[in-house]
C-alpha cells in the first residue's frame, strides 16, 4: 500500500454524460487507495480570463451584470471565456476589456490563478493586472452584456465591499483582494507574474472535445 500522497489517481474509464456550448459533464471512474475505485463528476470548461483594471485616480473598473443561475445582478471583473481556437490568453484579456468596457491598457502582469471549484470542475480563471488604461471603441454588446453597467470604484472600496458581501463574484474577490496583498508586499506599489507567466492548470480538454467534434 503507498503512503499518503503517492498514490497515483489513474483513470480507469471515463464516459460523456452532456456536451453544450460551454460545458461539458463527463464521469471518470479513477482508482483510489487501497485497490478500489469511484466515479467522479467533472464539468469540463473552456477557461476564463478576467482583468483588474486600475486607473489613474486608483480606481477599479468593475462591472454590473445579471448571472441567471444566480438570478440577480453581480459585480464582477471584466472577464470571458477562452474559446478562440489558439488566442493567447493575455489577448483573450485584452479582447474581453475592450468589449465589455471599452478599454485598452498598456501595462499587463498575472496577480493569481483560480480554480474555480476543483472538487466537480476543471475551471480555472487567470486573473490579470492592468494599468494604463485609455479608451478604444467597444462592439455593440448582445445579450446579458447589453444590459452591462459599468462603473469605477475606489480600490480601498472595492476591498470593503469584497469584505463586506457587496462583491461576491469568486474571481472578482481573488482578484481584488490579490491586488490588496501585492500592494502590502511590495509597499503600496503592485507587481504581479510577467503576463506570459506559466499556466500549469489551464482547461484543454474542453477546447480539444470541441475542436475534434
Amino acid at each position: 500500500m503507498t503512503r499518503p500522497g503517492e498514490h497515483e489517481f489513474e483513470t480507469l474509464g471515463t464516459r460523456t454524460v452532456y456536451e453544450g456550448a460551454i460545458v461539458a459533464l463527463r464521469v471518470d471512474h479513477v482508482a483510489m487507495p487501497g485497490g478500489g475505485s469511484a466515479d467522479r463528476e467533472v464539468v469540463e470548461h473552456y477557461g476564463a480570463v478576467a482583468v483588474v483594471a486600475v486607473d489613474d485616480q486608483d480606481r477599479l473598473v468593475l462591472i454590473n451584470q445579471y448571472r441567471h443561475p444566480l438570478g440577480r445582478r453581480l459585480w464582477e471583473l471584466p472577464a470571458g471565456l477562452l474559446d478562440e481556437p489558439g488566442e493567447d490568453p493575455v489577448d483573450a484579456a485584452r479582447r474581453e476589456l475592450a468589449e465589455e468596457t471599452g478599454l485598452a491598457a498598456e501595462q499587463w502582469s498575472v496577480l493569481v490563478d483560480v480554480a474555480a471549484s476543483p472538487g466537480f470542475t476543471d475551471e480555472v480563471v487567470r486573473v490579470y493586472l492592468a494599468t494604463g488604461l485609455s479608451e478604444v471603441d467597444r462592439p455593440d454588446p448582445e445579450h446579458e452584456e447589453a444590459d452591462l453597467e459599468i462603473a469605477r470604484v475606489p480600490v480601498a472600496a472595492a476591498v470593503s465591499r469584497a469584505l463586506d458581501g457587496g462583491i461576491v463574484n469568486a474571481t472578482a474577490l481573488s482578484g481584488i483582494l490579490a491586488l490588496a496583498a501585492v500592494r502590502a508586499r511590495d509597499g503600496g506599489g503592485a507587481v504581479g507574474r510577467p503576463a506570459d507567466a506559466e499556466w500549469i492548470d489551464r482547461p484543454t480538454a474542453f477546447a480539444l472535445r470541441r475542436r475534434d467534434a
